[in-house]
């Protein structure tokens, strides 16, 4: 079954690589306010120049009121879920 035209996929995927600290927060927030539909949003921070960026994404956005919980897909990568399928 195809998605209808304009239809919001389910997950989004957010690449971090190469910002820094205030770049990441500010693209984040960002995505999370473009996100109406969303289910979850994958976080890709990369890990081998540093865990700044993962630190970043699963402490600070972890407590977000619009984001249900936190899921480590591996060490580079976080999901943000919004809401349930």
């Amino acid at each position: 079954m195809q998605k209808p035209a304009g239809a919001t996929p389910s997950t989004v995927t957010l690449d971090l690589h190469g910002k820094t600290q205030y770049q990441a927060r500010i693209a984040l927030e960002a995505q999370l306010r473009r996100s109406r539909g969303v289910y979850r949003i994958r976080v890709i921070h990369g890990y081998h120049n540093g865990t700044a960026l993962r630190d970043l994404v699963r402490g600070e956005f972890a407590s977000r009121a619009n984001v249900l919980r936190i899921e480590a897909v591996s060490e580079s990568a976080t999901d943000l879920v919004l809401r349930e399928l």
